[in-house]
Formats: C-alpha cells, structure tokens, sequence
C-alpha cells in the first residue's frame, strides 16, 4: 500500500486548568492510500476530533506529525479540506456565493470563467442547481451541509476531512446525504476521513474503519476492513452476507471500551488487597465459554484460587478480539488465550501497537473440529478431495465461499488453513477465511453465510445435535496433541506481580490436572453446565469430553485424547516457534529474524517449572524433535525458514528483525 497519508505516532498533551499534562491521544500510527475513505468512530473523549484537527492543520501534535504525499502537515491549507457538523455558511451570501469565496480565494489565478464553470460544477454535482441563488435561511439543514461539501469539493483537496458531517440532520434526510456523498466519493475518487458516532454510517461509506481506545491516552484499538463491493447502496450492503459480521465487530468494539471505562472507575475506588507474599489478590481473569475453559471453572468452583491467596474474578468474554483488547488495555489482569495470541500480541500483528505477552502455561491441547453445513454433505461433500470438486465450482463466481474461525491468531485458523492447503486449496484465494465470535458459527451455518468453521466445543457437537452440519475432521486427523489455550498475562504485569503470576499457575495447572482423569470429567461437565459458564444442556458439552463424539447424525467415534488437560502443561519452544511459522506463512507478521530470541522472552517456562515443583509435579525433559503432521509434512524447529520456503501457498517472502519496543524494523532482510 503507497503511503498517501501517514499519521506517524502522533500524541497531543493538553494543559489542564490545575496546570496538570492531560495526554488526549497517544502514539495514534496509520497509512491510507489515495482513494480510500477512512471512518474514525470511538466513544466522545476518545480523541477523534483531535486526531482530525491535527491533521487538517487546525492543532498540532505534541510528539510525532501528519505527512501528506511526503510533506509534512503544518498548517491549514487548501489541500486538506474540511466539512464541520456546523455547515458554517456565511448568512449574507447565496449557495453559489458561499461556493464562490472558496474557489475565488484558492484558485484566484485562474480565468474568470473557468471560475465561474468549477462553481457550476460543483453546485450540480451535489444537487443544487435549483436553489444556486437562495440565501442559507431560505435553504433546509440538509441543503447546507451539500453546500459545504461543495465548497469543499470545489478547490480539488487532496484529501476531505469530514467532523460528524450529517449528525445534526434528520434521519431521512441523513441518509440521502450519505448515498449522496458516497457516489460522489466512488465516481471521483476523493480521499476522506471523516468521523462519526454512527456504526451504520461508517460501514456505508468507508473502506476501512479505525476504531479509537478510550481517552485519556486514546490510541487506535482496532481497524476494519470493509470487504463491501463498491459502488454501494444502502440497501445492497445491509443484505450483504458479511455486513452484520462487521457490524457486529465495531458494536463490540463499541461495548467492550464502555465496560472498560466502568471498570477503571470501579478499580479507582477499590485498590488492590494485598496478602502474604501475594503482590495482588484481587484479579480479573478473561475466558470464553467453551469447553476447554474447563481449568478456570474447575479452578474457580473448587477454591483452587482461593487456595492459593487469590480473590479471583472471571470474566466472560463475548470474542477472542475483545479478550485480546482487555489484555492490551489492562482491563484483564490475565487470559485464557488461543495457541497464537500471546505472538499476535507481542508482535503487533495487525498494524497494532506490539505489547510484549508471556506465557507460562498450556492449559488444553486438541479439541476442535472442522464443521461443514449439512447442505455439502447433501451433495457429496464427505473428505477433503470432495471439499475441492465443491469449491472448484465458485471459481466463476463473484464470491468465495467463505469457512469460519474464531481468531487470525488460533490454532483453528492456522490448522483449518494447513488443512485446506494439504488439499490442494488456497485460503483467501479459493475460500476465504473469516472471524467469527464462537457463539455464531451455528447461526452463520444456518444463514449459509459460510459453509462452515473450524471452531472447539460445544459448537461442532451444536450443528450435529441441529442437523445443520457434520464434522468432517477433527484436529486429530491434521495434529495430534497440538497445544490449543494457553495462560497469558502482559510482560510488564508479570514482572510486577511475579508471585502473583505463580500463584495463578499454580491454581490453574492444578485444576488441568483434576480436568484430565475420565472419572472426573461428569463433574466437570456438570460444573461447565452452569449458567456462568457455558449455559448449556450437559448433553451439547459430554460428547467427545466424556463420551462418544457425534461427528454427524448418524456417526460416533470415541477418541479419549479429543481433549486433553493434564498432559504438556510446561510451554514448548518448538511449538510455539510452528505458531509463529504459520503466522508468517499466511501474513498475519513478519517472520523475525531474531526469532529464537522472540521466543525466549515469549516463554515464561521458569514460572511453569516453580509451579510444577512446588506442586510435585514432574516436570519432563523438553522435546527438540521435529513435528510430525497427519499429512506427512515435518516442521524442523532447527530450520524454520526452510520449512516456510517449502509450505504450499507460502506468502513468506523475507525477515526482518523485531524490537519488543519498536516493533519490526522497516528494513527487511530477503530471504535468499
């Protein structure tokens, strides 16, 4: 992507009216490309208007700048252009006169008539012509804001800033302006930012969707790619299969920064309890409700927590994005995490701000399947091979069909892509791969959103139990063993509350070991059952954690190592460095050139190993062999690059070194 606009690590610090430094925004990094049209959107405080004044010339950063096509932003200028909620017309002069003091101040130097036609112009393109010579009084609200973006649209911006621009309008009249501007900016081109506080409104408009943290200190939390074909309309895009799918993300992003600010003003007035050794007892500890959350639950019921001088809080999480995010943010003092997120975390995957993770316990390994709707099956979809002849028939088609995962950075994803590509398919070529949150995978099925999802339990065993799919595989049949969630807590939160830090992985490695014995999985189940946790009949969490596993209506296989708890509990090097191959090999990040050394400061498996003493738990040499999948491909941990050079579909062209700090640095090193 050409860098047209680069909002380079930005920060602006007011003066409060004590004299103290209030930081609004802090460390705010993003590149558009001539073109695109970006919507900021974030709770009030969070810094967009600031953010936007910054770049319009209006304020400037206390740290860090705006460059626009390789200069940089230090004033206001007829370049960027900006188009306020207020449509700041000035009374005493008419819609083409309002239209005209841009274009004859800016472009001065040009004739008079062609002055006169660019005017014309504009006031046609927004639909005016019938009131060119009204006076603002005479013309509605609607009518203003076309006036402004006209004068805006007048002078030829490089780029078109837009404050809230239809916040004051009506709703109709709200939505008209928004297809208005929105065939405008497809038939010319333009480059906006605009913000906004309507979700709907940014996913109409925009290609991408940068979505703002809370202030003080707000940074940039997330940003959406907007996958709707151009040109839109309204209606079109709202029944576009993946529009609620996005909607849903920024709404989530949108609830989790709320219950984020209600949690920062409930720790203020509670300060942290201390007792014994124990730097911190009173914890926050992020989950989501699958059945391989079983250790937090076991931990929780059974006072394992307790036991061990904790007053613990469990969080349940509505995705894996929004567990990420409270990590991040300290909203979650620690988290039941996917195989790969603490890497995602640590490396800034996602053009984030890199947060360095550790991990210091595996709490499952196996458990998760890969679904297909029953629909395929009705059409002789049973194995991989037939999964191929099926997708080859969308070759032609205007959309891929699409599979399901839960996080770019789990083991469902970067197994189910492994899967597809032994296969002889290319994800993001042949079938896209998309998020979604555990819970909706059955709903997306059923609404042939997609054609099914790698995801763990209860939500395989759902759409067999439904009739609305079968389990075409299981991660047995790709790796056995495979370490799914892991314990991860900040790098910087663990060297402050290092005893606190043990004590939780003493509590949750006891509770995997109680989770792994048979005879104690109809208790466990039972304890899963409960409404805090999974809220679910017992009968949709038994099959293949304390049974037979119904891989479709008609079939059952039973495999006891399906899910597994007590077995590998101590972070594998080896592992942990495939995870971060497959990252590399599907660009979610570089591959980093220090990469041994990323890994080490990853692994906090001196933690691991004070727990398993203290609890007597034998503690088992470390396995350097390689890593043998079901498909016959072998991962030499000695030799990552040449096991990336040879992976089908590998997208790794080159590495590049990484600083926990800095993050990667922009000169990369090919790979020869």
């Amino acid at each position: 992507m050409s860098k047209f606009l680069e909002i380079d690590h930005i920060s602006r610090v007011f003066k409060t009216n004590k004299g103290q430094p209030y930081v609004a925004v802090k460390d705010v990094y993003f590149e558009m490309k001539e073109g695109e049209f970006v919507s900021i959107i974030g709770h009030s405080g969070c810094g967009k208007s600031t953010v936007l004044n910054i770049l319009s010339g209006l304020d400037r950063a206390s740290a860090g700048g705006i460059v626009l096509e390789g200069r940089e932003v230090l004033e206001p200028g007829p370049d960027r252009m900006l188009v306020f909620q207020n449509h700041s017309l000035l009374p005493w002069l008419t819609v083409r006169q309002n239209i005209g003091l841009a274009v004859n101040r800016v472009l001065r130097d040009l004739p008079k008539e062609e002055r006169r036609r660019i005017i014309q112009e504009n006031i046609d393109l927004v639909g005016l012509s019938h009131a060119a010579d009204k006076y603002p009084r005479e013309i509605s609200g609607g009518m203003k804001q076309r006036v402004g973006i006209a004068r805006a649209l007048s002078i030829k911006p490089k780029i078109l800033l837009l404050d809230e621009p239809f916040g004051a309008l009506d709703a109709l009249t709200r939505g008209r302006l928004q297809e208005k501007l929105m065939h405008i900016c497809d038939e010319h081109k333009i480059s906006a930012v605009m913000i906004t506080h309507d979700v709907d409104e940014a996913l109409l408009l925009s290609d991408r969707i940068v979505m703002m943290t809370n202030g003080p200190e707000a940074k940039i939390g997330q940003v959406l790619t907007v996958d709707l074909p151009h040109p839109r309309k309204k209606l079109d895009a709202a029944n576009h299969p993946n529009y609620y799918r996005l909607r849903s993300e920024v709404v989530s992003f949108l609830d989790r920064q709320k219950q984020i600010k209600i949690e920062r003003a409930k720790n203020k007035s509670n300060a942290a309890i201390s007792l014994g050794n124990i730097e911190k007892t009173n914890l926050t500890i992020g989950y989501i409700p699958l059945t391989d959350c079983a250790p937090f639950a076991i931990a929780q019921e059974k006072g394992l927590f307790a036991k061990h001088g904790l007053d613990v809080t469990l969080s349940k999480e509505t995705s894996w994005n929004n567990l990420a995010e409270g990590i991040r943010e300290g909203r979650l003092d620690a988290a039941q995490m996917v195989t790969g997120m603490p890497l995602a975390i640590t490396l800034g995957m996602g053009n984030k701000i890199p947060v360095p993770v550790v991990t210091s316990l595996t709490m499952s390994r196996n458990g998760n399947a890969i679904t297909l709707s029953k629909r395929l099956q009705d059409e002789g979809v049973q194995d991989l091979a037939s999964l191929k002849a099926y997708i080859n028939k969308f070759q032609n088609e205007a959309y891929n069909p699409a599979m399901g995962m839960v996080h770019h950075a789990s083991m469902h994803n970067l197994l189910l892509r492994h899967w597809l590509a032994s296969g002889g398919m290319e994800p993001d070529k042949d079938v896209d791969v998309i998020v979604i949150p555990p819970p909706q995978m059955v709903s997306n099925l059923m609404a042939n959103n997609i054609i099914g999802y790698c995801v763990g339990e209860p939500w395989n065993v759902r759409a067999v139990n439904d009739n609305v799919g079968f389990v075409v595989a299981t991660d047995l049949d790709i790796w056995r063993g495979h370490p799914e969630k892991v314990l991860g807590v900040r790098k910087d939160w663990a060297e402050q509350y290092p005893n606190t830090h043990l004590a939780i992985v003493k509590a949750l490695l006891e509770a995997s070991q109680f989770c792994e014995p048979l005879e104690n999985r109809d208790e466990v189940v039972l304890t899963l059952a409960q409404p805090q946790y999974l809220n679910l009949d017992p009968t949709y969490i038994r099959p293949g954690f304390a049974g037979p596993y119904r891989v479709s209506t008609m079939t059952a296989k039973y495999d006891q190592d399906f899910c597994q708890f007590g077995m590998g509990n101590m972070p594998s090097r080896k592992e942990h460095l495939w995870v971060l191959t497959q990252m590399s090999r599907w660009g979610l990040v570089n591959f980093p050139e220090n990469y041994a050394e990323v890994i080490y400061n990853l692994l906090a498996t001196d933690i691991y190993q004070q727990a398993a003493k203290e609890l007597e738990i034998v503690i088992a040499d470390e396995d350097r062999s390689p890593i043998a999948l079901a498909d016959g491909s072998v991962f030499d941990p000695n030799d990552p690059i040449a096991a990336l050079q040879s992976m089908p579909y590998s997208r790794f062209t080159e590495t590049s070194y990484f600083d926990p700090i800095k993050g990667f640095a922009s000169k990369k090193v090919a790979v020869r």
